[in-house]
């Protein structure tokens, strides 16, 4: 038997059985010819021999006129016999080689899965829109400390970058709303997006060597910096106890209602200032053991967590003065609000409006005036909701554009969007994309006039309770970890430190390239 380790293999001589059989053709062939050849004119030669001279002279024609006869059929004959071998032995190898299959022509790379590109797309929105907000924030630390004339040219790549990241929102929030429809063109939408993210973080990338020459935190610069944010931090250490004062009498004037939005932001101030104390006497020593590259890291996590904690207590003042601003307006906005509702009852007919439709906006408007009436009756209510409310009865009656009413819708929305605004800047390092590009377009509307403050309000309202989604999901980065009252975890929510680089690094003014390109602060 055969052995199974070559069973299916060829043996040893089979596949030169054909070559041999050629050779043994043309191998007998040349035989026959060499065996013809001496054979022809001997015997050719004692036939025709006879005396005389005449015969002699003719033997040599006669042999070889002989020879040629039988020569020429038996090349032939070899010829042919050796094509047709050589021609079966060409059949065969074709018969027992496999066909290889033509390689096809590499076509074009088959695109990315869309959710691969809508990945993408958010995580270039968050770190162009980080980039932008930290460039802002170091920006005004340098106006401090070198004046406006020259940070200039920063501001204006700050504003150049802002509008980049203004158009991929805009594109972003179209795209949620489902324009475009046509597949191809929405890849070619998220590829836009990206696109802008990319050129808002090169003109900001563009512009770091000479703001880094301008602020000279690693050198001559440091000391002034260190003024600047030290001064700074003991006026916001005092507008604590002020927040505190306001919160009390925001609390004995309106419903706990009122404070939602606001909710621990005395608390996370101080957290946030507590971490800037810290930051500040490390940066104090590494400039006095020679270290000027820590220095300016910890001065640089102190000066956002300072901005952070002016976020919150702004937030705080400014809820207050809507509050007080709102309850002010409250009773002429009923008035004028009823004015509206009579004047439209009274021309129903003249409205290209179905009469049901403003029948039933017409009941909705009283439902709202009557509710608000009872509830300003009652004590204490909530101003802006009432506001709010009053507004959205209107609108749909063609009124709140002027007058009261138009004050009223400006100062709901302006505070719905400074609200929501505030949330995700001190929670950047949680908030995801759909909570920005809400506030985005809600910006955007908000500087339409009239016609978009109840959108704009609306947007607003959406991205913060989005934007509270996201930091609940992500929840508390260094739990456990973290020394108790560091304000360690504060920093990372906020994005005053960065997660995704070594050591607490600090984000710093330029795009998403480098944005943690000094050395860290640890």
């Amino acid at each position: 038997m055969t052995p199974s380790t070559f069973r299916g293999r060829p043996g040893p001589g089979r596949s030169h059985i054909s070559v041999r059989v050629a050779h043994t053709v043309l191998g007998g062939a040349a035989g026959l010819v060499w065996l013809v050849l001496p054979t022809v004119p001997t015997g050719a030669g004692s036939d025709l021999a006879g005396p005389g001279p005449r015969a002699v002279a003719q033997e040599p024609e006669e042999d070889e006129t002989a020879t040629a006869d039988l020569v020429l059929p038996l090349v032939a004959v070899g010829t042919a016999g050796a094509l047709a071998a050589y021609g079966y032995v060409r059949r065969t190898r074709r018969a027992r080689t496999p066909a290889v299959p033509a390689r096809p022509a590499p076509g074009p790379a088959a695109p990315p899965p869309l959710a691969e590109l809508e990945e993408r797309c958010r995580r270039a929105l968050i770190a162009a829109d980080d980039s932008v907000r930290t460039s802002e924030e170091e920006l005004g630390w340098a106006r401090e400390q070198v004046g406006d004339e020259a940070v200039e040219p920063f501001a204006r790549a700050v504003a150049e970058a802002r509008e980049e990241l203004t158009a991929a929102f805009r594109i972003r929030q179209r795209y949620d709303e489902g324009v475009p429809a046509d597949p191809a063109e929405r890849r070619h939408a998220l590829a836009g997006i990206v696109g802008r993210c990319a050129e808002a973080g090169r003109r900001l990338d563009a512009e770091t060597a000479a703001f880094d020459a301008l602020r000279a935190l690693e050198g001559d610069g440091l000391p002034r910096a260190l003024e600047v944010a030290e001064g700074r931090f003991r006026e916001l250490a005092g507008r604590t106890v002020t927040a505190e004062s306001t919160l009390a009498d925001l609390a004995a004037r309106f419903p706990p209602s009122t404070r939602n939005p606001v909710t621990g932001y005395t608390e996370q101030a101080k957290d946030r200032l507590v971490f800037a104390t810290t930051r500040l006497n490390q940066a104090r020593q590494s400039a006095d053991l020679g270290a000027p590259a820590r220095a300016a890291a910890h001065l640089r996590a102190a000066e956002s967590a300072i901005a952070q904690a002016a976020v919150f207590l702004d937030a705080l003042h400014r809820l207050g003065t809507a509050l007080a601003e709102a309850a002010a307006l409250v009773p002429d906005a009923l008035t004028e609000a009823a004015e509206v509702g009579s004047d439209t009852a009274s021309a129903e007919d003249a409205v290209d409006v179905p009469v049901g439709e403003v029948r039933a906006r017409l009941l909705r408007l009283e439902l709202v005036l009557t509710a608000v009436g009872e509830e300003r009756a009652g004590g204490a209510y909530d101003p802006l909701d009432a506001l709010r409310r009053i507004v959205r009865g209107v609108v749909p009656l063609g009124g709140g554009e002027d007058g009261v009413l138009g004050a009223a819708a400006r100062l709901v929305a302006q505070e719905s969007v400074a609200d929501a605004d505030a949330f995700v800047a001190t929670h950047r390092g949680a908030v995801g994309a759909q909570a920005r590009t809400r506030l985005a377009e809600a910006r955007r509307l908000l500087g339409t006039g009239p016609e978009g403050r109840t959108d704009a309000e609306e947007l607003a309202r959406q991205a913060r309770h989005l934007a509270e989604q996201d930091v609940r999901v992500h929840g508390h980065p260094l739990a456990g970890t973290d020394a108790p009252g560091s304000g360690q975890g504060g920093a990372h929510v906020g994005g005053v430190l960065l997660d995704d680089a070594p050591d607490d690094t600090p984000a710093s003014f330029g795009g998403p390239a480098g944005r943690g390109r000094r050395t860290s602060a640890a």
